[in-house]
Order: structure tokens, then sequence, then C-alpha cells
């Protein structure tokens, strides 16, 4: 399905971007292997490397480049996409990948660990798409591919920083769909639910908790995979705009922000009035404070 594409993935190191980036290239992509080798929290080195993804690509007869830049500052990002430019003369998908946790609960959470967390996440997705943007409209064509999180869209706790970058690039990405698509650029975003780096932080402290993460590491990387290969392809073509979540063998589409229920009052509104009528009339439409784990509670088949 991606024979000639060249598709950028960062984060490809480890996890669903390794995955991803296998897939890819096993669907005939030409793929860029990016990664910056650190740690889960962005502060050490990693003993994983891009180096060695692209090393399995080709010795299954794949073509792939590796690529160390940071995606969190503009000019590294710009690197990457020149990589793909450079190596094989274009660049047709980007998968928005890379990622950090520093999990605190709120009031612990640090300036530094909030930055450091949306700086990869939501910067990293505006700064390589922006710089893919060019190519995407010389071209007239191209996918971004965005990872989100059911933690963004649902909640989760000891998350505020994670939450608050993965939820920003939901509405990053249904920008880049709205001003992109005159370009014939489509974008779209994820919110996979496999066991990774980034799920290995979640507690198992509680029993409920311990059978949360037992589910999860049932889910390998690997199934999240063709979803991405898909959206990569011209199969896609049409698909703009969306939020799928993916579990095993599950793939939902996520709903997105509407109006769920309103009250009027033709004199206005006062603050007495709010409470005591048009509170009342909303509440029973009131979203409940779930977290993703409550929301998918379900055994996946």
């Amino acid at each position: 399905m991606l024979e000639g594409k060249v598709v950028v993935v960062t984060g490809a190191a480890n996890g669903i971007g390794r995955a991803a980036a296998l897939a890819l290239a096993a669907q005939g992509a030409r793929v860029v292997v990016n990664d910056l080798n650190v740690s889960l929290d962005g502060t050490s080195a990693s003993q994983s490397t891009a180096s060695q993804v692209v090393e399995e690509i080709r010795a299954a007869g794949g073509e792939a480049i590796a690529s160390g830049d940071s995606v969190a500052e503009y000019a590294s990002a710009q690197r990457i996409v020149e990589t793909a430019a450079d190596t094989y003369g274009r660049v047709d998908a980007i998968v928005n990948n890379a990622g950090i946790v520093r999990d605190k609960m709120f009031h612990r959470l640090t300036p530094e660990d909030f930055d450091a967390v949306v700086k990869v996440h939501l910067y990293g997705c505006f700064n390589l798409s922006h710089a893919a943007a060019r190519h995407f409209r010389e071209q007239s064509g191209g996918s971004l591919i965005n990872m989100t999180s059911n933690s963004a869209v649902i909640g989760n706790r000891g998350q505020a920083n994670y939450c608050a970058a993965k939820l920003g690039i939901v509405g990053l990405s249904k920008a880049m769909a709205l001003d992109m698509a005159a370009f014939n650029v489509r974008s779209n975003c994820i919110a996979p639910l496999a066991w990774s780096r980034m799920t290995e932080t979640i507690p198992a402290k509680t029993e409920e908790q311990a059978r949360h993460v037992e589910k999860i590491r049932r889910m390998g990387p690997e199934t999240i995979a063709p979803l991405i290969c898909y959206l990569a392809s011209d199969a896609s073509a049409e698909v703009t705009g969306q939020v799928f979540a993916i579990r095993l063998n599950e793939i939902f589409l996520m709903s997105q922000s509407r109006p769920v229920r309103s009250v009027h009052r033709s004199e206005g509104w006062t603050a007495q009035s709010i409470a005591e009528h048009g509170m009342a009339a909303l509440r029973a439409s009131f979203m409940p404070l779930d977290t993703s784990a409550q929301v998918f509670s379900w055994d996946p088949v």
C-alpha cells in the first residue's frame, strides 16, 4: 500500500514508533527513523537507538535512514524533514509519535516538568508538521498522523502536563486538517492503547489498577501499526480531521466537542438564575469525572 511513499516516524526507536517504522517499511515505504535516544523522562540516554531500527528494516529488504534530531526545537525538526527530502526526494507522511512523560499529581508538578512534556509532544507535533507543510503544498498532498492519548481525550490522574499536550494535539490536528485541505493534505489523530514505555508508568498499586495493567500488557505496539499504515496510504485520501482510538482488535471513532444541551432565558441570565435554573437544567448532561480506564473498562478481544 505504500510503495514509493516516504514517511517520517518520530520516537521510532521503541514501542509504537518502532512498530510503525517496521510496518511502514514492510508495506513499501522508505522510512526516516527519528529518535533522540533518550530515557522516558527525556533526561538520560536510552539503550535503544534509531540506527538499530534502520538495521532491522534493511535486513528485511526495506529502505530506511536514521535521524537523531529533536522535535522540540523548530530548526532541528526542519532537519528531520530535510533528511527525508534530501535522501529520498520527497516526504509523503509524518507520524508525530515522539514523546516523554513526567507523571506527577498536579499540586506536585513543576513548571519544568510541564514545559518539557509540552515541548516534546505539542511543540514537536507543530514543529515537524509545519516543516513538512511546504513540501506537502508543493506536491499537492500529504498525511499528518498525530498521536494523542485517551488520557487526554477522556482524562487521567497524575498527568496534567501530558493531558494538556495531548489534547492540544487534537486541536492542532483539526486546525491543520482545515487549513491544509485546499492542498489535499489530511490530518488525523490516533489515541493508542498498547504496552510501551509510555504505559509502563501506569500505577498498579491496587487490585483494580493491576488488572488494568495486565490488560494493556496483552496489547503490543504492533497492534497500532496497521492503522498508521492505512492513514499514510492513498486509501485514506478522504479521511481527515478525525480522532481514532485503538486497542488490540478494536478501532473506535471518537466524538469531538459539540453542544450537548442548551438552556435559554429571554431576559438574559444572572448569576442567581444560572444557579437556580440554568445549571439545574444542564446538570443531567454533565460529563462524569471518568478516567480512560473507567471508560474502556471491558476486556479487549
